[in-house]
């Protein structure tokens, strides 16, 4: 492959969203049927599927030479549809990934791992519990993996040569990192599988990598992930049924109530995510919020004493037969 074949330009981000999304419809039965991490309960797929659908249905018209510009409508456009956790965290990478490319018309090796820095940083910070043997493994491992070949580059830092190399880097250390869940993580290793937001990263990221190059995915390796052969049984359903109730809105708040409304879900729920999906004056953001809870009217009460939520979800958390 001849580096000169590199597509730098808004066009290899539509390509990407748009691959992507089918990619991730293509993958969604086989990334449920090992999704048994925060809990067992089969829609991890589906939940990727929707939201980089709702992204990419946001910008598959649009006419722009800002890079970060049209990502950045996709990202706000996805969080505000996200499912699930996975979906929610998949959005906030997205928007991460926007903002150090805004006004950017090509990418390059120094802006996509500055980029991936930002995408790291706003998931991590996403989240009230961080935790390792996730999608977070991946992203970190892409972010750490193209500092470090940043950093020892010989070539011209802003050539096709450099963001080539950068992309097969960052592929490889995201494979790694995809490979290293199944041990960290004591659900999975029950299970024998991989984490199934990790794959649907790796899903994301091999389209990345293929639209900047003018190829096609190939997904061949994927067959290497504990428990992702086609013939690999639905391990989620040999799980105990999940419990309790997924709340997921938006809701404008400012710096304070963003950060007592974080506290007071952490202290009667689980799995709790809030990023801003956009700023609307020098200290108000719209929130994207997402927890597990044991009472839905509990969560959206203590929610709507912050402000008045909109696009809320409410969904039990019970086992998806798929």
């Amino acid at each position: 492959m001849t580096t000169q074949k590199l597509d730098t330009s808004v066009r290899a981000i539509h390509v990407w969203l748009a691959r992507s999304v089918k990619s991730l419809g293509n993958h969604s039965d086989r990334l449920n049927a090992i999704n048994v991490f925060p809990v067992a309960d089969g829609d991890t797929g589906s939940n990727l599927y929707l939201t980089a659908r709702a992204g990419h249905d946001a910008v598959s018209k649009l006419d722009s030479d800002d890079i970060g510009a049209f990502l950045e409508i996709a990202a706000r456009a996805a969080l505000e549809s996200a499912r699930g956790n996975s979906g929610t965290l998949l959005a906030v990478f997205l928007s991460g990934l926007s903002e150090p490319l805004k006004g950017k018309e090509r990418l390059t090796a120094p802006l996509l791992a500055l980029a991936l820095e930002r995408a790291k940083v706003r998931s991590w910070s996403a989240l009230s519990e961080p935790v390792e043997g996730t999608m977070l493994s991946v992203i970190n491992a892409m972010a750490l993996a193209a500092a470090s070949t940043l950093a020892h580059l010989k070539v011209d830092l802003e050539s096709r040569a450099a963001l080539d190399t950068l992309l097969s880097q960052m592929t490889q250390a995201a494979r790694l990192a995809v490979q290293g869940t199944e041990n960290e993580l004591p659900s999975l290793l029950k299970a024998g599988v991989v984490d199934a937001g990790a794959v649907g990263m790796m899903i994301l990221i091999d389209e990345l990598c293929a639209a900047v190059r003018n190829e096609h995915a190939d997904f061949e390796n994927y067959e290497s992930f504990r428990g992702y052969q086609v013939q690999d049984p639905h391990v989620h359903l040999e799980f105990e049924d999940a419990q309790g109730i997924e709340v997921m809105c938006t809701v404008t708040l400012d710096a304070l109530g963003a950060a007592t409304l974080r506290g007071q879900l952490d202290s009667i729920g689980d799995s709790v995510i809030m990023s801003p999906v956009n700023q609307l004056s020098e200290d108000t953001y719209r929130w994207r919020v997402h927890v597990h809870v044991p009472d839905s009217e509990a969560a959206l009460e203590l929610i709507r004493k912050q402000g008045e939520p909109v696009n809320i979800s409410v969904t039990d958390l019970c086992v998806h037969d798929n």
